[in-house]
């Protein structure tokens, strides 16, 4: 019993690839909450609504599926110094494995605040922090044992007996962020963050079996900046350590002006590719009209997996959508 539990709580690791113990997205940067809570707030407008959704090896069916949606807001601006920025933001976020036999839920509460270190608040040093409910549910009924495979599939009865057809289990969860980031004219920026999520290191259980999740510490960086009147360059990577694993992406993408770049909302379109370190190739396209900005990935895998995978990883979708009044400062603000 105890070797199937701990079994079963490997499974988000196995989802990643890499070993390593949180769900995560290919487009971590349009995920902005589940990367670090110093993004909270750090909008050019009023209020930010994130979706993001993966369909980890979908030949596999319902293998692995995540998704979050995210809303943060910028508050106090009249009662702050121009230069500042108080933010607040909550975070639901699904994880589901093995036919939906497993399944990770959380909702997240933070709060961040952006120092300004220049009198026009283009350079800004932020920290947030987050708290997060978890509850984990496991269906035994929907589970697949060894002792069931027949020649005609999972069709024998096993000999594992449990005392509860669902057993579940759920923790709080702290997790901390800082930011820098910085502009020189209104079409460019750069930035820099580190984040560390499960700080005091929650303990989730089943049945007598215990299981400490490790703290996930993660570096990331980026920016943008144009290559002439009508092309801009987006670049970003992460570096992110839990226990024993590790995750590093690199990549980027160009923007390019379908409209006028200093047109209140340009329309423009999005193409490049990510790099996941010895698991996959990332293709990335993308579109931003009005308030909204749309993005699709799919990772190519190309790990020692790729012989069972066929070079399939994942296919995810985002949906960033910022509302920016017309009274909005215009200040530059991280997007990849």
């Amino acid at each position: 019993m105890k070797r199937l539990i701990f079994i079963v709580l490997l499974l988000p690791m196995l989802a990643t690839n890499l070993q390593a113990q949180d769900p995560h997205f290919s487009q971590f940067f349009a995920s902005p909450l589940a990367l670090n809570p110093a993004y909270i707030g750090k909008i050019d407008g009023q209020f930010r609504v994130a979706g993001n959704h993966r369909n980890q090896w979908p030949t596999i069916n319902r293998a692995f599926i995540t998704s979050t949606v995210s809303l943060d807001m910028a508050l106090g601006r009249n009662a702050l110094p121009n230069k500042d920025t108080w933010g607040v933001g909550i975070m639901g976020y699904t994880d589901r494995s093995a036919g939906g036999a497993v399944m990770f839920n959380y909702g997240s509460l933070g709060t961040s605040y952006h120092l300004g270190l220049d009198e026009d608040g283009y350079k800004q040093i932020g920290i947030g922090f987050q708290a997060t409910y978890a509850n984990m549910s496991i269906n035994t009924s929907q589970l697949k044992f060894e002792d069931q495979l027949t020649t005609s599939g999972f069709t024998g009865v096993t000999s594992e007996i449990f005392n509860n057809a669902n057993l579940n289990t759920s923790y709080f969860d702290l997790n901390a962020g800082l930011m820098y980031s910085a502009s020189t004219t209104d079409r460019n920026h750069f930035y820099a963050g580190v984040s560390m999520y499960h700080i005091n290191q929650p303990k989730q259980q089943f049945t007598g079996a215990l299981y400490i999740l490790k703290p996930r510490t993660t570096f990331h960086a980026g920016g943008y900046f144009p290559l002439g009147q009508m092309t801009t360059l987006h670049f970003s990577g992460l570096y992110s350590s839990q226990a024993k694993a590790t995750e590093a992406m690199l990549g980027g993408a160009l923007q390019f002006f379908a409209t006028d770049p200093e047109e209140e909302k340009p329309v423009s379109f999005y193409a490049g590719s990510w790099v996941r370190f010895n698991d996959a190739i990332i293709p990335y396209i993308g579109m931003e009209f009005s308030d909204f900005r749309l993005g699709v990935t799919y990772d190519v895998n190309n790990s020692t997996l790729r012989t069972a995978s066929e070079r399939r990883g994942g296919i995810e979708l985002s949906l960033i959508y910022v509302h920016r009044p017309p009274e909005s400062r215009g200040l530059p603000c991280p997007k990849f």
